[in-house]
């Protein structure tokens, strides 16, 4: 039996701290066996990663950088040096990635945040630390994914007790709704873009995809805002929008399916490219509206399915309706809903040539987690039978003018990772 090192758990929390800092593997090990990887510094609100990553700052790394500039732990091209480790400092790094690891291997959770609203992620992305934001980054893609596979268990847990409760399979009930994505909510942002789950401790005051039916929106020129002041979408994604319209459909007569019309800003290029057949699905009646003001249902080649994309598309597919385009751009929907969307109806949906894109807003307001989603989207995809190529997008530095009444600013990234999908082989 192993005997207590610091009976004290303030104590204990302190030399757990301090050997993250100075990267002492040798005395961090035993002190992880009697206290938690996930202590937390009370002045700071840095965790024992926090802690290893922020103690490889030298003066350098203080020099030449418009911390302005810093937005979650991005910096703008202008602000990044090239991230390169000197060989003095090799020895450092070394010491410093396999702090990390342990600290990951006992249980140390990737995206805690700090008092400055900051991961480990963010610190390590902000002081140019290439290796170890990709460890990060590795940690919250398995976090991620392995969170994923345990929501899908427990639902199939809750069937299984569902049927054993009361002798027969399961039918229509109220294990149809699926359970929330557990770690992923719905932005104050974008056009329907779900995005990972942080621990910021403000109100939430998001709506659920029922509840955002339900509600009222507000037009405004270039925006539409839900009842709480979230952006549902806003016209500088236009030239992402123009951008994917290219991709997906490069020739005209093609048959192009958009689930979620929104502004209909991608809807609006995809008619330039002069579509054979053009199907829009669309779920709230206040868009739905708008469009008939427009005059979109009186367009020949358009056809409009209002309602749910989940109680539409299963028509389609018994219909026989096959597409050589498809965009996904919902809103207040969790990213088990996309996951379900790609896994078991794309395949149903699109030619063998064919080609989806969807709006990839996954964690865009912190660089780690954008860039963690985009991994495990493209790793689900890939389970689902898809290849998945990305364009990267610069996109236009927004002053708060541009967000002015919009509750959060959903976007804080400088470059847009487009996807484009297609059938392996």
């Amino acid at each position: 039996m192993s005997t207590p090192i610091e009976e004290d758990p303030e104590v204990l929390a302190h030399l757990i701290q301090l050997a993250a800092s100075n990267h002492d593997v040798t005395a961090l090990r035993p002190l992880l066996r009697q206290g938690s990887a996930n202590v937390r510094d009370s002045d700071t609100g840095y965790t024992p990663l926090h802690s290893a990553i922020a103690a490889c700052e030298d003066d350098e790394d203080s020099h030449g950088v418009d911390k302005e500039n810093h937005v979650n732990g991005h910096v703008d091209a202008d602000g990044v040096t090239n991230g390169e480790t000197t060989d003095a400092k090799a020895p450092e790094m070394t010491d410093a990635a396999k702090t990390v690891k342990l600290l990951l291997q006992q249980g140390a959770i990737w995206n805690d945040l700090n008092n400055d609203n900051e991961t480990p992620g963010c610190i390590a992305l902000k002081l140019h630390l290439n290796d170890l934001y990709e460890i990060m980054v590795d940690a919250g893609v398995r976090a991620e994914l392995l969170l994923n596979r345990l929501d899908e268990y427990e639902q199939l847990k809750d069937e299984e007790d569902s049927e054993t409760e009361s002798g027969a399979a399961l039918s229509s009930s109220n294990h149809d709704e699926p359970n929330p994505d557990i770690t992923l909510q719905t932005p104050e942002g974008d056009a329907d873009t779900p995005v990972l789950a942080t621990n910021e401790a403000e109100p939430d005051e998001k709506l659920g995809n029922e509840d955002f039916l339900n509600s009222s929106l507000r037009f405004q020129g270039d925006r539409i805002l839900d009842e709480n002041g979230n952006g549902v979408m806003m016209a500088w994604e236009s030239s992402i929008m123009k951008r994917t319209a290219d991709l997906l459909c490069p020739d005209p007569g093609f048959q192009v399916l958009n689930v979620g019309h929104g502004m209909g800003i991608v809807d609006n290029f995809f008619q330039t490219k002069l579509p054979a057949t053009h199907h829009i699905i669309e779920a709230h009646s206040a868009v739905l509206q708008r469009m008939r003001r427009d005059g979109r249902f009186d367009k020949p080649n358009v056809v409009i399915h209002e309602g749910r994309w989940q109680d539409v598309v299963p028509h389609m597919m018994e219909q026989g309706i096959l597409f050589d385009a498809i965009y996904f751009d919902t809103f207040a929907e969790d990213y088990k809903a996309f996951r379900d969307f790609f896994s078991d109806f794309l395949v149903g949906l699109l030619k063998d040539q064919g080609k989806c894109g969807f709006f990839n807003g996954l964690g865009a307001d912190r660089q780690i987690c954008y860039d963690v989603y985009t991994k495990v989207v493209e790793m689900d995809l890939f389970e689902a039978g898809f290849d998945t190529e990305w364009e990267v997008i610069p996109v236009p530095r927004m002053d708060d003018c541009e967000w002015a009444g919009v509750k959060r600013k959903y976007w804080t990234l400088s470059e847009y990772k487009l996807p484009i999908c297609t059938f392996i082989g």
